[in-house]
């Protein structure tokens, strides 16, 4: 049985949304950190297409399918677009928010892992 791409998509995501929510947490610790730039993420979507997706030959005649791992980048954004004078750029809100979209995309990336499953179960047993 070969391996199935959407599960090697589904990790990869989980780990982005691990290495996000990590960033989350700590723009929340130091909200109250003075010159704390904010730490973002790139989007996933841009980690997608920093990735070649389709066969590979693995021994000659046959062939696997694969994802490129890459590391994802999280940079800061130091006083960029501050209006606290102590240059911090944490704000609160956004980020409460931001871990919310997080823990609702871990859900669903759960969600669909599972469904196709028991998918492929069912179709193994029948």
């Amino acid at each position: 049985m070969q391996p199935v791409n959407l599960f090697n998509l589904a990790s990869q995501q989980s780990e982005w949304l691990s290495v996000r929510q990590s960033a989350i947490a700590g723009n929340i610790a130091n909200v109250n950190t003075p010159g704390y730039g904010t730490a973002e993420i790139e989007p996933f979507e841009k980690v997608l297409d920093k990735k070649r997706v389709g066969l590979s030959a693995t021994q000659e005649g046959h062939f696997a399918t694969g994802i490129n791992n890459a590391a994802f980048t999280v940079r800061n954004e130091n006083g960029k677009n501050s209006v606290l004078p102590s240059e911090n750029t944490v704000v609160l809100e956004n980020e409460l928010m931001k871990a919310s979209e997080v823990r609702r995309s871990f859900e669903l990336n759960t969600a669909i892992v599972k469904a196709f499953h028991r998918m492929m179960m069912q179709s193994v047993k029948g």
